[in-house]
């Protein structure tokens, strides 16, 4: 589950399963009667449905979005917010409020204080997606982590299908807390005996 008025960055490589996972997050909660809303500023709309008919996650409750402008789109969901808002990624998005391309420091920091502040002000849970940088650092000098509660790290392991995701910020619980996960045709999978699989 997630925690109410609470924002959740999600930070790992690009293409190690960040998307996969909250499409199927989503999904599951728009399964169980609650509206969730997927912002798409890293791939088309048609990609993103292309993906979630072949995981079969497609679902009346989870609508899709492809607007990169946050003024364009937050304004409106306040007055009828969404359970869950997933954001992919916050260096595709940008603000009206200041000047500067996507991904710039500046957009990072003001993209998830509007973020945070709608969770906050709603009960929404935002999910924001952030990749990495060649030295394995958020982008946005980790700007973003101050402004969450909760950070979780996808980090890759050699085994190629294997996911490994630890919490290495939580305000609601603890962090070193580690799910180990493996991408099939269908999605991620937990694996249900990692100590094997490491032995």
């Amino acid at each position: 589950g997630l925690v109410k008025a609470s924002a959740l960055l999600v930070g790992g490589d690009p293409g190690i399963g960040k998307s996969t996972l909250l499409l199927q997050a989503a999904a599951r909660f728009a399964r169980n009667g609650l509206k969730v809303l997927y912002i798409s500023g890293e791939e088309s709309a048609a990609q993103v449905r292309g993906r979630a008919e072949r995981m079969q996650v497609e679902h009346e409750n989870f609508l899709l979005v492809e607007q990169p402008v946050l003024e364009q789109v937050l304004p409106a969901l306040y007055d009828d917010p969404p359970v869950m808002l997933v954001v992919d990624s916050i260096q595709t998005v940008l603000s009206e409020e200041i000047d500067g391309a996507p991904g710039l420091v500046s957009q990072i920091r003001t993209c998830g204080s509007l973020l945070a502040d709608f969770a906050r002000a709603t009960g929404c849970a935002v999910v924001v997606v952030g990749h990495v940088t060649k030295d394995g650092d958020l982008a946005g000098p980790r700007v973003l982590e101050h402004l969450v509660d909760t950070v979780l790290d996808f980090e890759p392991q050699e085994q190629g299908t294997v996911r490994m995701i630890r919490a290495v910020k939580n305000r609601f619980g603890r962090t070193g807390e580690l799910a180990v996960m493996e991408m099939t045709g269908t999605g991620l999978r937990p694996v249900r005996d990692a100590s094997a699989l490491f032995l």
